[in-house]
């Protein structure tokens, strides 16, 4: 009798182990699908201007609005962004003409897909970079944007890993569960339309778009996980009329940009980029807070 219910414990553990190969064999094959597919987003034609008064624009957008040095580096170099034991290494890539750099290989059309659409030169997605929040930067903006990185003496970056998911991560994304495929967020038609660059609601849009406000916070800014970041990172806070922003005046907004402290004395997180954001102009603060205002108060992780 004990050797029967032994024996029968045994095929039933085998089949369980089977069936546990498969599903990781499945998940594997399915991840590397995930990960080779390719797309064709739009050619937009982007006019790369090389006048130092927008090359100067370009820098200011990267390193106090739309924060490209917060994963690049100040000097565009690269550097690693995530490294997480569970999930592997996400490794922003060197964008200058120095050795291990892209500079010399991507071409402005290769550039405006990267950056706009998420999608690299052999049409593979991005993975992580935010590229559905500059996907809203305007052609002008943009072409300032290329401009200044095209500008950028050479870095040498050949020491630097390359970007490498664990088995973990290719299982999570295997089984739809770990959302970094950046290409698949990203709407190719969406219409663009040049914004006035003064204080008004469009413009604080225009400008939570491209910062990256809207790809934390969410597309209604109530917060909550991240999406695609490290699991340890802390949630976004609901900046909504429905959360403590509610009770904020425009200068205890931009006081808190400025100095990273909250009217209750709360310090930011780190992973929170206001020291760049804390050089953006007075009137590109009103005009976010005017969009801030304008958003319908809610429950904080609803995004």
């Amino acid at each position: 009798m004990l050797l029967n219910i032994l024996k029968w414990a045994g095929i039933v553990l085998g089949s369980l182990v089977g069936v546990l190969v498969m599903a990781v064999g499945f998940l594997l094959t399915r991840s590397n699908q995930i990960l080779n597919k390719t797309y064709s987003p739009p050619e937009d034609s982007v006019f790369i201007p090389t006048d130092a008064e927008a090359i100067a624009k370009g820098e200011y957008l990267v390193t106090n609005v739309s924060v490209c040095v917060e994963c690049h580096g100040e000097d565009f170099g690269g550097g690693v962004v995530v490294d997480d034991p569970a999930l592997g290494r996400i490794v922003a890539p060197n964008l200058t003409k120095g050795p291990g750099g892209f500079g010399n290989e991507l071409s402005d059309a290769d550039f405006v897909r990267v950056i706009r659409y998420g999608v690299l030169p052999d049409g593979r997605s991005l993975l992580v970079m935010p590229a559905e929040d500059y996907t809203h930067l305007s052609d002008a903006d943009l072409g300032a944007i290329i401009a200044y990185v095209r500008s950028l003496p050479p870095v040498d970056s050949t020491d630097l890993p390359p970007t490498e998911l664990s088995t973990l991560a290719r299982l999570l994304l295997g089984a739809n569960q770990l959302d970094i495929m950046i290409a698949e967020r990203i709407d190719d038609d969406m219409p663009r339309v040049p914004v006035a660059a003064e204080v008004s609601l469009e413009y604080g849009r225009y400008l939570a778009n491209i910062s990256g406000c809207t790809g934390c916070h969410g597309p209604g800014l109530s917060g909550g996980p991240i999406l695609g970041a490290p699991p340890d990172w802390p949630q976004a806070a609901n900046l909504t009329p429905g959360g403590p922003v509610g009770t904020w005046s425009e200068a205890d907004f931009i006081q808190t940009i400025r100095t990273g402290v909250d009217p209750s004395g709360h310090q930011l997180v780190d992973e929170m980029p206001w020291r760049n954001y804390r050089n953006m102009s007075d009137e590109e603060l009103k005009a976010l807070w005017l969009f801030i205002q304008s958003v319908e108060p809610k429950e904080a992780g609803n995004r």
